[in-house]
């Protein structure tokens, strides 16, 4: 029996939408470094980001800003700070991936559809609103006071929607920002978007698929 679950439940960023941090990274520093080091800087750039978010709940802004500065000092390159800005305020502009607002728009007449997002409150309704299908809830590590990976960015979602782990099928292309804590929870109902972010990791049970077209079929519409 194919599970139809009360909400379905997405990550943002990187699975909605297409966020080009590694394309800001290149425009900023790619001439500097050149080809095979602005690869390193764009990936200690991404791990940084993810260490950044883990501890006490603090702006997006400084979350890149942070991260930046790290980088560049890993990486011997100059830090400037409005080169972090710049990169934050690109943030908001960015749309869906393409496959998104076909497959979310098969799926939102039967099923609502929420997004746990690791955004700022008046960030995220500029992405959301380039989905092209309705989202009937938004839920902010700025509301959660905490970022993805941790558990109480899941919790509050919880809180706010009345529901438990067993009522959710959650959509990620990332393991180590969302299904591994939606595993540790308790979430069986879980969605991999294969987006080449992340290896493989069975480990976690998952459902697999290459973009969203996948989706519908995953819960039988």
């Amino acid at each position: 029996m194919t599970f139809r679950p009360k909400f379905i439940t997405f990550d943002c960023h990187g699975t909605m939408i297409y966020y080009d941090m590694a394309g800001a990274a290149r425009d900023f520093y790619g001439e500097q470094l050149g080809a095979e080091k602005i690869e390193v800087f764009i990936r200690d750039f991404s791990a940084y980001r993810l260490d950044e978010v883990l501890g006490a709940w603090k702006p997006y802004a400084e979350v890149v800003h942070n991260a930046l500065e790290r980088t560049c000092k890993r990486n011997g390159v100059a830090f400037d700070p409005e080169i972090a800005a710049k990169i934050y305020d690109r943030v908001p502009t960015w749309g869906p991936n393409p496959d998104v607002p076909a497959g979310l728009a098969k799926i939102a007449p039967h099923i609502p559809l929420v997004a746990l997002t690791n955004s700022m409150n008046s960030q995220i309704p500029h992405n959301i609103a380039k989905l092209g299908a309705p989202i009937a809830h938004v839920f902010t590590a700025e509301s959660a006071q905490a970022y993805k990976p941790r558990m109480r960015a899941f919790e509050y979602m919880f809180d706010e929607l009345g529901c438990g782990p067993e009522d959710v099928l959650h959509v990620s292309s990332s393991f180590r920002y969302d299904l591994m804590t939606a595993h540790d929870l308790g979430i069986k109902n879980k969605v991999w978007v294969n987006r080449g972010h992340e290896p493989v990791n069975p480990f976690y049970g998952y459902t697999e698929i290459k973009d969203i077209s996948g989706l519908p079929g995953v819960v039988g519409l």
